[in-house]
């Protein structure tokens, strides 16, 4: 499939190269009156670290290239999509767009970002997998380049694990579904818990740990639609959680509701013994963990399918609109060479896309658990419900509130499955007529 993106050759008549020259020369906001460049990067990062080497990468590009300058424009993950959609509506969006593949879809369908696929370099294309390259492909065009990417896996107390005498997962002899709900219910008792599940928003972490266990809620038909089903399959994450919190008490319910900050207070107090977080959160766990505090990172549980895992890596995109989208590209190369991908990677305390960047020593050390996540990176998949049209209501309307109240028990497994599928279908038929 990489091959096929690569660029093919264009053919230009000095008449039209002279033209593309003189265009770029008058591209009014894109130009200054030297005939300079000036590309606009907004950037999505927002931990000191991450903003840092963001800007720095910016200034290195700059000094070695005075006729393409990079204005750096900070944006914020909480209003990226109404921000990023009014630009676009206004004609003033930034040239490079930092974001997730999971937003991507309504900005790609809408004609709003630009297909990368004569754009992007061979050795991009080659360097990061398939797997990856699939989550920012919608309807064939590849419409941003993942860069950066989480699995989810359990932070755990280290000292509380030894002393239990539990057998500890590692990703080659992980722990299996069952496996991890019988451990947690032998960590609990006495007002301490096995294991803190922080659900807030549970639906996307439902959906991409079910990969795991060979979960596949959407299913896409002969005919193109997409349909909703909760098989089997799809029924081992959700009903271990909700099994861990009604029927062993070895979760606590409290926490349902709390996104994943909310439960470090609790895990350094020697509440859970375990909390499955996404990747990052460990650099707040350096940061907030008392003095002494011994924690380690585990696998999350495996099932039929390993250890696979869906994720929506972070992405670099090109606005449909920007006048200078080979200069823009060629600033997204520099920024993602191996190196640079790496110092990336460590300020947002992630893993990298791409291969040889997660080769590096830096990533691949035991200290802060960097070692597991690297081991995870090829495990990971396109999130399910990613490309699937009218997910965004599904998700709110239908799923968000159905799993909640069977992870709290105030429904069955049974009413869950109708609400999902029976309601779902109904929603996405809306989209697919």
């Amino acid at each position: 499939m990489r091959r096929a993106w690569r660029s093919r050759p264009r053919i230009l008549t000095a008449t039209a190269a002279a033209l593309a020259v003189l265009l770029s020369g008058c591209s009014g906001s894109d130009g200054d009156d030297d005939g300079k460049i000036t590309l606009e990067f907004q950037s999505l990062a927002w931990q000191k670290e991450s903003v840092d080497v963001n800007k720095q990468l910016v200034k290195e590009w700059n000094a070695r290239h005075p006729d393409v300058r990079v204005k750096y424009v900070q944006g914020s993950w909480d209003s990226v999509h109404d921000q990023l959609l009014t630009s676009f509506e206004g004609g003033e969006a930034p040239d490079i767009i930092h974001d997730a593949s999971d937003d991507l879809a309504d900005f790609a369908y809408g004609g709003y970002l630009a297909d990368l696929r004569e754009l992007l370099p061979s050795r991009l294309t080659s360097d990061i997998p398939d797997a990856a390259w699939e989550t920012a492909t919608f309807d064939e065009g590849v419409y941003g380049v993942p860069f950066l990417q989480e699995p989810r896996v359990l932070i755990a107390n280290a000292k509380w694990l030894k002393k239990s005498g539990v057998r500890i997962p590692t990703t080659e002899k992980p722990w299996s579904w069952p496996e991890f709900r019988r451990i947690t219910k032998e960590l609990s008792g006495g007002g301490k818990y096995g294991v803190a599940w922080p659900l807030k928003e549970p639906v996307s972490a439902t959906l991409n740990l079910s990969l795991s266990t060979g979960g596949q809620v959407f299913r896409r038909g002969a005919d193109g639609k997409v349909e909703i089903r909760f098989d089997a399959a799809d029924q081992e994450v959700p009903r271990t959680v909700h099994d861990q919190v009604n029927t062993d008490g070895s979760a606590s319910s409290s926490t349902l509701g709390m996104g994943g900050s909310d439960t470090l207070p609790g895990f350094f107090g020697g509440k859970y013994a375990m909390v499955p977080l996404g990747f990052s959160y460990r650099q707040q766990v350096v940061q907030q963990a008392p003095k002494g505090f011994e924690w380690q990172v585990l696998p999350a549980p495996a099932g039929a399918a390993g250890l696979r895992q869906g994720v929506s890596p972070q992405t670099l995109s090109i606005a449909e609109d920007s006048a200078h989208k080979k200069e823009a590209m060629e600033f997204i190369d520099f920024l993602l060479q191996p190196d640079n991908m790496v110092r990336l990677a460590e300020g947002d305390w992630m893993l990298p896309t791409g291969a040889e960047a997660l080769k590096a020593p830096a990533l691949r050390r035991e200290k802060d658990g960097w070692a597991v996540g690297t081991a995870l990176a090829g495990e990971l998949r396109t999130a399910p419900a990613q490309s699937v049209r009218g997910y965004p209501e599904w998700k709110d309307k239908v799923a968000t509130p159905a799993l909640q109240e069977y992870y709290s028990g105030a429904i069955d497994g049974v009413e869950l499955k109708k609400r999902l599928v029976e309601d779902g279908n109904l929603v996405l038929a809306r989209y697919q007529r």
